[in-house]
């Protein structure tokens, strides 16, 4: 059966479950291992180094594989891919569940990330591949909710494991849950998803330009990862040239980028694309967004367990009401952001602003006795805010990419989003280890949230130029 047959067929409405089924365990090793750090910590006797890696780790490895496992999707078969990304993250969940220290976890949980990376990109092609016209958008829109309740359930699913099996030992079935769901999504997708069409021509991946990317961030993203391992709050100096590093790798990014893109026209970031000053406007709010935001939840929830002595599962609760109140907003402001544009983003994102400084007091002045209350309250406005962001943002970044360029245009802002997230979440955690042993975990925690409301700061400067220019 051909593709154009496929489309008439009643079974890709069963594919896009099993896809679903493999984004969301994806998705949801994101938020889950938030709630697991604590028993991480103490289970593994592990560093804040290896924390973060553990933490950041999988969200850099996704994002630097998005692109080019999607243009292997578009060669060798997006179901193939799939299959293969969802069978390797289920064998590298199992390795993270059996990990007998933090360095071999940290490790598997690259790997998991590069699996990751392997298997989102063929949902979002699969739905451009079998559905059209209202279709298409109803698929899109199950696939949107799927990432809400992937971040909703994270931290419940994660608490309910950790209580059950303990703290000590939970945290290891909190990877092993990937495993059942891994053995019926395989051969399920086998069956339902389309078979490949055979395709000629050359294969260009850019690999060279991943390896940049990859490097670049990377030496960005030492010094930050491992000041503060000891418990020190200064940077030592050596460390700095790391950063000198990373903005040479960027340079030779950008010259490599240009040469490769002439003779190929498949480079990770096109000239073209990049030449689009509205597509970069959006990347960058949804970047300088992610790196921003990102870290709260996993900041919360270090100082409620370990600074207030709340269980995991309390924990979840806890953040909650953010995921609730960001799920129902989503969807208002995907009705309505044609309407008003990048105006709603500059609203959202000052909303989002309003809650990290309401975080960042409550953090400070809550009393103890009801802090996780007020948190929830205070998380469930920052939610209402939060869910008009990323979603319009996305919409008005790619809504004048031309349509030969959508698939890596939303593959570039994937990146930028996850990059931002990995990127944000190094700085905002060394700042966290550096300043608990004299701090304690809440003022520790409102001084560090400074970083992540200044990153919010510059997404809301940037969403104003862009709404200015688009005004003009």
């Amino acid at each position: 059966m051909n593709e154009e047959q496929y489309v008439a067929d009643p079974r890709r409405w069963k594919a896009l479950g099993v896809c679903m089924a493999g984004a969301f365990i994806s998705m949801l090793d994101i938020s889950i291992v938030n709630v697991a750090l604590p028993s991480i910590e103490s289970g593994l006797h592990a560093g804040s180094a290896q924390v973060q890696l553990i933490v950041a780790g999988y969200t850099l490895a996704l994002a630097l594989l998005v692109v080019p496992m999607g243009r292997l999707g578009d060669v060798y078969g997006r179901r193939n891919m799939f299959a293969l990304g969802v069978t390797g993250f289920g064998l590298a969940s199992l390795g993270a569940g059996l990990a007998p220290n933090a360095t071999v976890l940290a490790l598997m949980r690259i790997l998991q990330g590069c699996f990751a990376g392997m298997q989102n990109p063929q949902v979002s092609g699969i739905i451009q591949q079998t559905f059209r016209g209202a279709e298409r958008g109803k698929a899109f829109g199950f696939l949107g909710a799927q990432v809400g309740v992937a971040t909703a359930l994270g931290p419940l699913i994660g608490g309910l494991i950790i209580n059950m099996f303990g703290a000590e030992q939970g945290w290891r079935w909190v990877f092993f849950i990937n495993v059942p769901v891994v053995i019926l999504v395989v051969p399920l997708a086998l069956k339902l998803m389309p078979k490949p069409e055979p395709r000629s021509g050359a294969v260009h991946l850019d690999l060279p330009g991943v390896a940049f990317i990859g490097l670049a961030t990377a030496s960005f993203m030492v010094p930050f990862i491992f000041s503060g391992a000891e418990g020190g709050t200064g940077l030592p100096t050596w460390r700095w040239g790391f950063l000198g590093v990373a903005a040479l790798l960027i340079a030779m990014l950008v010259k490599w980028e240009r040469a490769y893109h002439a003779r190929t026209a498949s480079a990770v970031f096109a000239p073209e694309l990049m030449r689009n000053i509205g597509f970069r406007f959006g990347v960058g709010v949804g970047g300088l967004y992610f790196a921003g935001f990102t870290s709260t939840f996993l900041i919360m929830t270090m100082v409620l367990q370990q600074g207030l002595g709340y269980t995991p599962l309390q924990s979840g609760f806890v953040g909650m009401p953010f995921a609730v109140a960001s799920g129902f907003s989503s969807q208002f402001a995907g009705r309505i952001v044609t309407k008003y544009g990048r105006k709603l983003v500059v609203i959202a994102l000052t909303a989002v602003l309003c809650g990290l400084i309401a975080i960042d007091l409550v953090m400070r002045f809550a009393p103890e006795a009801r802090f996780g209350w007020i948190m929830a309250a205070v998380m469930f406005c920052t939610g209402a805010g939060a869910g008009a962001v990323v979603s319009p943002n996305q919409t008005l970044t790619l809504i004048h990419v031309p349509p030969r360029m959508g698939g890596v245009a939303g593959a570039v802002l994937t990146v930028g989003q996850q990059l931002g997230g990995a990127i944000g979440m190094s700085i905002v955690l060394s700042g966290f280890f550096a300043g608990i042993s004299t701090l304690g975990p809440r003022l520790a925690a409102a001084q560090t949230l400074l970083a992540g409301i200044g990153i919010v700061c510059v997404a809301l400067t940037v969403a104003i130029f862009d709404m200015r220019r688009e005004h003009r």
